[in-house]
């Protein structure tokens, strides 16, 4: 299944699988809450025709329970009634726009 760009509704490509550094740097322990945190796999994809960059989690991964609840809320395309993030200006299965315009 094709990705869509959520911006203008053009194919992703994908361009990376990279490690994303969790944690922060402070001004007492400096960056030692990085060490500790350690990273997270994510895949990012691009497009072509906008140069919107979007971060997937990776395909085949299974998210970690306690992840589960801070995800995007989901909502049901009225086109092809497939589920898609609530935020989306464009469904990513259907490509259609869903604000209304077309």
């Amino acid at each position: 299944m094709e990705k869509r760009c959520t911006a203008c509704g053009g194919g992703l490509r994908f361009v990376s699988q990279e490690k994303f550094q969790l944690g922060q740097t402070g001004w007492f322990l400096g960056g030692l809450s990085n060490l500790l945190a350690g990273a997270m796999e994510i895949a990012v994809w691009t497009c072509p025709d906008c140069g919107k960059v979007e971060l997937y989690w990776p395909e085949g991964q299974a998210l970690p329970d306690d992840e589960e609840e801070n995800h995007i809320a989901q909502i049901q395309c009225p086109f092809c009634g497939r589920t898609h993030d609530l935020d989306d200006v464009w469904c990513p299965h259907c490509n259609r726009r869903l604000d209304g315009a077309e």
